[in-house]
């Protein structure tokens, strides 16, 4: 999926014209946060992983925090183990540096870390690398439609 997937996706919400297109990379946490003008940990992290049974989810974290093994085995009864970038185009139908929680196809669940509570609003990428979009929590959590929140990261 593209930029113009989630664009569709987000007009659900008329939120198609607020996404944020760079002419910079904003394919890492460190270049999204200089781009944006915000700290990293502003930007809300799409971390795909293997499911169970080849399936795969994604996970929305702070940029500032990583997943911690143990949270998630006990979370999730299974040990983390992340897609590589032909896995993540995949399952997820983004390319790295642009997996974001919208426009994901079918099965494809969404999970958000509670690393992000902290802030009123975070900057979810958009499905490309030089894409991202200012939501609060609840807009985040709507329109991902989002499993629940979780406790996997430090």
């Amino acid at each position: 999926m593209s930029i113009e997937q989630v664009r569709t996706y987000l007009s659900r919400w008329n939120r198609e014209n607020d996404i944020i297109e760079m002419e910079i990379s904003t394919a890492t946490v460190e270049l999204a946060a200089l781009a944006l003008g915000v700290i990293p940990a502003r930007i809300a992290k799409s971390i795909s992983l293997r499911g169970q049974n080849n399936s795969a989810f994604v996970v929305v974290t702070a940029g500032d925090v990583k997943l911690e093994n143990h949270k998630f085995k006990n979370q999730f009864n299974f040990k983390a183990r992340m897609l590589n970038s032909e896995e993540a185009l995949e399952f997820t139908g983004h390319a790295v540096g642009g997996v974001c929680p919208f426009a994901l196809p079918p099965g494809v669940d969404v999970y958000l870390d509670n690393s992000m509570k902290r802030f009123e609003t975070v900057f979810p990428a958009c499905g490309s690398g030089n894409s991202a979009i200012e939501l609060t929590l609840p807009e985040l959590e709507e329109y991902s439609q989002s499993k629940g929140w979780v406790d996997i990261c430090v």
